[in-house]
């Protein structure tokens, strides 16, 4: 413990005992233009140690996280001290890499800052990188670790495009001590490991939770269940997202006994109106409001009414046949993958989520005591430059995925009537640059079934159409190894192999984003049509569509 702080405290605090001490300062170019506003990299160096800093750490006002090291010129072993908040630094130390670059030595010259400088090149992870280093001064130094033990380094180029230059050499009597404490050495994996995943923030939604189908399964204090098990929610504090962030859902899933593939979902509950989707939760499907497209069947809470908000899918996904659980089964040059993951940006939600307590579930339909177990975390990223302007207005329209399969509600086999989905909705004030974000997908699991015939799905806004596609996947084949319980045929494909309605089992589903433009305040239609098959005998096909109007 004692060895490790004063290692760290030692860091900016170059030794000035008879010694040259040089301050070295350095700034990014790209493609030929100084990148504006930008942290200069600074490096002290003298016959004994080298540091690499930045210009915001001397000042005291580096945002966290942000490094520092320190090159110990005798055992070339380097120090690495990541901040990572106000009150938790970490470090490791790295004795093998300096001495594993190796370099080409080229013929060619150049001054910089008046110093003579020679040329080397590396080729690092298929980058191009040359490295102009003088060896006039009696200092080793570099801006990064690559190019430590040359001379010292006043530039690097990588690929032609990115370049650091040393701008001013200085000779100095003293450098600035940076105190820093850490509790432990951390191996040179975890360091990094930590260090990357403090960049961002992480909510877990949900860890190691089993969705299965089985009248014991129980809500607790953090857990909702509902539908027999097969959703889970929670209510969860969203903190405020800073402008430009992206952000993710992602979803690791098992399965703890289900051998088929299923419909997944992961989705928001939106509080808005004086019915929700959690009242039908809580009280049954029948307290949802009823949609009726003519065919004698009730579809409840589906659409969007005066007093109602359908949930708000984040994302769409569908479980493998059977991964992990009937790993067992043995095939011929077949490995099976141990886990799937989905990973969805979401940031054009984030006016539904920043700043705010809201419920999120996670449903997958199965009728298996076991069923599957899934890990759900939200994660936000800050992004320097905002490039593209997040929607500020997120409007449910539908969804008419039955997430409450499990507990009565109707399958989506609405688009039987000409009517298909049709949603009235009021906007109070006007809308920029409208669009629709909608996922899609066929259902129907024997020959003729939608799931394996292609449906043009057709969306109208106020009685005129203005977008039509054909929703597919080609590429199912290529998910075989998550597939393990996938049934093998005569022709020699699997049942995973199989073309499918936008969708293969081990995949998510990505939304379609249909340009609608600007809509004026008022009340609008929304309608969505598909030519679903017909019956045969008790085998019937239908559409899972959900549609969120997105805006300025």
């Amino acid at each position: 413990m004692k060895n490790s702080i004063v290692i760290l405290i030692y860091l900016l605090s170059v030794a000035t005992f008879g010694q040259a001490n040089y301050k070295i300062t350095y700034i990014k170019s790209s493609n030929g233009k100084v990148i504006e506003n930008q942290d200069p990299i600074i490096i002290f160096s003298n016959a004994m140690q080298t540091a690499l800093s930045s210009q915001s750490i001397i000042d005291n006002k580096a945002v966290y996280p942000f490094e520092f090291s320190s090159i110990n010129r005798n055992t070339n072993a380097v120090i690495q001290i990541a901040k990572l908040n106000k009150n938790k630094a970490i470090a490791t130390i790295d004795s093998t890499s300096i001495g594993k670059q190796t370099f080409e030595f080229l013929s060619e010259r150049k001054k910089i800052l008046g110093y003579s400088c020679k040329k080397a090149k590396t080729i690092i992870n298929s980058n191009t990188i040359e490295l102009w280093y003088t060896t006039e001064l009696p200092i080793k130094g570099a801006p990064s670790i690559l190019g430590q033990n040359l001379g010292l380094v006043l530039e690097t180029n990588r690929n032609g495009n990115f370049v650091v230059t040393a701008t001013k050499v200085e000779k100095i009597k003293k450098s600035p001590i940076v105190e820093e404490k850490t509790e432990k050495i951390l191996d040179l994996l975890t360091y990094k490991d930590e260090l990357w995943k403090s960049r961002f923030t992480t909510i877990p939604l949900f860890k190691e939770e089993v969705i299965n189908f089985s009248d014991t399964s129980k809500s607790n204090d953090s857990i909702m269940r509902f539908a027999n098990g097969t959703i889970i929610l929670r209510k969860v504090s969203i903190p405020a997202i800073a402008k430009g962030s992206q952000v993710f859902i992602d979803v690791a899933e098992q399965s703890n006994g289900d051998a088929y593939d299923r419909t997944g979902s992961v989705f928001l509950i939106p509080m808005q109106g004086k019915n929700t989707f959690l009242n039908g939760l809580q009280n049954g499907v029948k307290s949802l409001p009823i949609y009726d497209n003519g065919n004698g069947k009730n579809y409840q809470g589906i659409t969007a009414t005066e007093n109602y908000t359908p949930i708000l899918e984040l994302m769409r996904f569908f479980t493998p046949f059977g991964i992990k659980q009937y790993n067992t089964i043995t095939l011929k040059d077949k490995i099976w993958e141990e886990k799937v993951n989905y990973r969805q940006d979401i940031s054009e939600l984030t006016a539904a989520l920043s700043g705010q307590e809201v419920y999120i579930g996670t449903f997958i339909g199965n009728y298996d005591k076991g069923g599957h177990r899934v890990d759900v975390n939200l994660t936000i990223h800050p992004e320097e430059e905002v490039v593209i302007a997040k929607p500020t207005v997120v409007i449910p329209l539908f969804n008419t995925t039955n997430i409450m399969e499990m507990a009565g509600q109707e399958y989506g086999t609405l688009f039987n009537s000409d009517k298909g989905l049709l949603v009235t909705f009021t906007l109070d004030s006007d809308l920029k640059n409208a669009r629709l974000r909608y996922i899609t997908t066929g259902h129907g699991g024997w020959e003729n079934g939608d799931e394996f015939v292609p449906k043009r799905n057709s969306i109208y806004i106020d009685e005129k159409e203005i977008f039509h596609f054909t929703p597919w996947r080609e590429d199912c084949g290529a998910f075989r190894l998550y597939n393990p319980a996938s049934g093998n045929f005569p022709n020699g494909l699997s049942s995973s192999d199989y073309s499918r309605s936008n969708w293969c089992p081990g995949t998510s589903t990505n939304p379609i984003y249909v340009e609608i433009g600007d809509l004026k305040a008022g009340t609008h239609t929304i309608q969505v049509k598909i030519p679903q098959g017909a019956n045969e005998g008790t085998s019937f096909s239908s559409w899972n569509v959900s549609g969120v109007l997105l805006g300025e």
